[in-house]
């Protein structure tokens, strides 16, 4: 991300520069990425969100008052990130070797053979037995579905009436 950052700026573009997924964070941007940038780096946490941010950076009202927002949030989350390094004690090497992890192995029980190797087959078998052994939470939060839930049995946010039915 920071090659392409470099490279976006050595060829001159002034094409805004999304960051996001699960390989970086707000303050990696702020700090490795959006230096290497002249044009606009914004950190989108998914790319659901990417259309907020794309209808701002568009918008000729509103766009150079979320840039400016965007410029002084990340000055602010540097700040913090170099702060936070300055806190930090490092330990010598000799201090970490003695405080390094020493696993007796021998004394260890032996590991369990599995029953068989391969792969094993369920055929005709009920998923709605699955049911009580699934969380739901993870899936209702990335699709931003707003209920009722966990339970213990189904989840109710299922028969929620605003949310239930335009689900499926």
């Amino acid at each position: 991300m920071i090659y392409v950052a470099r490279e976006m700026e050595r060829l001159g573009m002034t094409t805004p520069l999304l960051i996001g997924g699960a390989t970086t964070s707000k303050t990696h941007t702020a700090v490795k990425i959006a230096p290497c940038y002249s044009s606009p780096v914004v950190h989108v946490l998914d790319a659901s969100r990417s259309v907020v941010v794309c209808s701002q950076l568009l918008d000729e009202k509103v766009r150079e008052e979320y840039l400016e927002d965007v410029k002084e949030d990340y000055q602010d989350v540097r700040q913090e990130h170099y702060d936070s390094l300055k806190d930090r004690r490092y330990l010598s090497l000799s201090e970490a070797r003695q405080k390094a992890l020493h696993v007796d192995w021998l004394s260890m029980p032996r590991p369990v053979h599995p029953q068989f190797l391969g792969t094993r087959v369920f055929e005709c078998y009920d998923l709605n037995s699955l049911l009580d052994f699934i969380d739901w939470k993870p899936f209702f939060d990335v699709w931003q579905l707003r209920g009722k839930y966990p339970n213990r049995g189904y989840p109710k946010i299922f028969n929620d009436k605003t949310v239930g039915m335009s689900f499926f």
